[in-house]
């Protein structure tokens, strides 16, 4: 293999690594704010081994769970008891240096918590926010967006109905002048395809795509084997041809009129041949 082959083989695999062992962190629960004291697991999905979990806070940087914070097992990370010490960015990194997505986390000492998606919600999705005390969640509380009053729910659930990019902001409750920290809501923008997915009526069934296949496979096979012996095969018979149309040029016996020119040539020759020796 040259140098400029075995070049592009390394490149190619490098980007299918990078593609595939791409982690992603998901936490539980699922919210950007927890209570000081409760439970927080962080997990790198979709990773290989080398990857860990580390964070930025007020009081480290870059800090790896399992070593300097947290207990690391199996690509999860565990926080047993929360505390405010804790707000700050997580993520995923690999030994390689390569990052996953970051999720910010804040857990609050006070009594108020606005329960959001930490991660980034998809356009058009529906998304509920929740105010949360220690107690119980409020049978009534008051919603903002970017510090602008947006709304007052007596079951404490505020539901933004098929979300754009414009809902992105700054949310945060209020519960009997008791108000949450602020969390940021993002909303990435949902894909485009050029085709719709086929419907479970009109996909076919999984034996007709193996047929399928196996007969393209075959054909493919087949074809060249095909095309060759039509090839030989054409030039067997131009050449037979050709030989028969030599042979019997060469072989044909004169007919009746041509024995007869060849008689009276012949009488014609032995006449001139008499009177020359006169």
């Amino acid at each position: 293999m040259d140098p400029t082959s075995l070049q592009r083989l390394v490149f190619l695999t490098s980007l299918l690594s990078c593609s595939t062992n791409q982690a992603r962190l998901t936490v539980t629960p699922s919210s950007s704010q927890v209570f000081r004291d409760e439970p927080v697991s962080l997990r790198c999905e979709d990773a290989s081994e080398g990857w860990t979990v580390r964070r930025n806070t007020s009081i480290d940087n870059r800090a790896e769970c399992g070593v300097d914070w947290g207990t690391f097992a199996g690509f999860s990370c565990t926080i047993d008891s929360s505390d405010p010490l804790d707000s700050g960015e997580y993520w995923c990194e690999s030994t390689e240096g390569s990052t996953s997505n970051t999720i910010t986390i804040t857990v609050s000492g006070g009594s108020v918590i606005l329960q959001s998606p930490a991660l980034p919600v998809m356009e058009g999705d529906d998304v509920t926010l929740t105010c949360r005390t220690k107690m119980a969640d409020p049978p009534s509380a008051d919603f903002f967006k970017d510090g602008v009053f947006i709304g007052t729910e007596s079951d404490g659930h505020m539901t933004l109905l098929h979300v754009s990019r414009s809902d992105e902001g700054l949310y945060k409750c209020s519960f009997q002048s008791k108000e949450s920290p602020e969390s940021r809501l993002s909303v990435s923008e949902k894909p485009t395809t050029s085709m719709e997915p086929p419907t479970a009526s009109s996909a076919p069934p999984a034996s007709s795509l193996h047929l399928v296949f196996r007969l393209l496979r075959h054909l493919v096979v087949f074809c060249p084997y095909c095309i060759c012996t039509y090839i030989v095969v054409s030039l067997y018979r131009e050449r037979a041809r050709g030989n028969d149309s030599s042979v019997s040029v060469a072989m044909t016996p004169p007919t009746h009129a041509e024995q007869g020119l060849d008689d009276d040539c012949d009488d014609v020759m032995s006449a001139v041949t008499t009177e020359h020796q006169f």
